[in-house]
């Protein structure tokens, strides 16, 4: 059974970076397309980042420049660099498994979810 455990998020002064890790139960971060996303208080989920199977990747407008996606299919883990970080990104950040190889915006095209793990901008 696929799980998916993220880890690296905290509290981080405007400017700062943060990276943030997704590893995998499986071979799967190969496989499958990788996405990131965030919630803010009182706002839906967003897509953030993701990465195909081949390695396309994709990114929001608001972090585009600042964040970086990549994954270690070794490890089986997907990382979220992110730097130059602004208040406005603070959000609990999600690390979901795509059901497809392909990367997708829409969450319906996701199946498997981390629990994640909160970031915190201070200004």
């Amino acid at each position: 059974q696929v799980q998916l455990v993220e880890s690296g998020g905290g509290l981080v002064q405007a400017g700062g970076s943060l990276r943030l890790s997704c590893a995998a139960s499986g071979r799967t971060v190969g496989i499958h397309a990788m996405g990131w996303f965030r919630q803010a208080p009182e706002k839906e989920r967003e897509f953030v980042a993701g990465i195909s199977m081949i390695g396309y990747t994709d990114y929001a407008d608001s972090v585009k420049g600042r964040f970086t996606i990549s994954r270690d299919n070794a490890k089986n883990t997907v990382y979220l660099q992110m730097s130059s970080l602004k208040p406005e990104d603070t959000a609990v950040y999600y690390c979901a498994r795509s059901k497809y190889s392909s990367l997708s915006h829409w969450e319906y095209e996701y199946g498997e979810w981390g629990q994640g793990t909160q970031v915190t901008v201070s200004s």
